[in-house]
């Protein structure tokens, strides 16, 4: 399923793939890969427990990106052990390994280079570019929908705010 108007990239009008995940409803599984030692396996049973965000950039390459990944890195150092926290792109894991090295991100990194599965699952697959678009969701300790925000804009920063509201409400 496409959804066409949702988001736009530099202005112009971008389609998602895959279905809407409203908060509220589970979240979809899934199998994201980080670089540990190899090639290493997350996924969405590995963050029950706790509540977890989950931050979607389409590239850790990219200036906002970057921005988004070390914005929340910062701001979720105060919680600690207390939540999960992800970064998901298609970057290859061992480019985000290296990304998160030079930046000193404590934040885990994961990927969905392989299957794309996890883009079509949660709805932010770019359908034009292949990228994840820029999103963040958080999840509550057993997995459910909490909060979401799909960028309107790919090139602006999520609601930092917002989203940590939402987290702090789980802890």
């Amino acid at each position: 399923m496409s959804r066409t108007g949702v988001i736009t990239f530099k202005g112009n009008p971008m389609s998602l793939e895959g279905d809407d995940v409203a908060v509220g409803s589970a979240a979809p599984d899934f199998a994201l890969h980080y670089a540990d030692a190899g090639i290493q396996t997350l996924t969405l049973a590995d963050l029950k427990g706790k509540p977890s965000i989950i931050s979607i950039v389409p590239s850790l390459d990219t200036p906002t990106c970057a921005v988004q990944t070390k914005r929340f890195n910062q701001d979720l150092a105060s919680l600690g052990d207390k939540i999960n926290s992800v970064t998901v792109s298609r970057d290859l894991p061992f480019a985000q390994a290296r990304f998160c090295g030079a930046e000193d991100i404590k934040m885990r990194t994961a990927s969905d280079y392989q299957t794309h599965a996890f883009g079509t699952d949660y709805g932010v697959t770019i359908e034009e570019l292949k990228l994840l678009t820029r999103a963040v969701f958080v999840l509550d300790g057993e997995g459910k929908v909490a909060y979401k925000e799909i960028v309107a804009e790919v090139t602006e920063e999520p609601d930092y705010d917002a989203a940590m509201a939402a987290l702090r409400m789980l802890v």
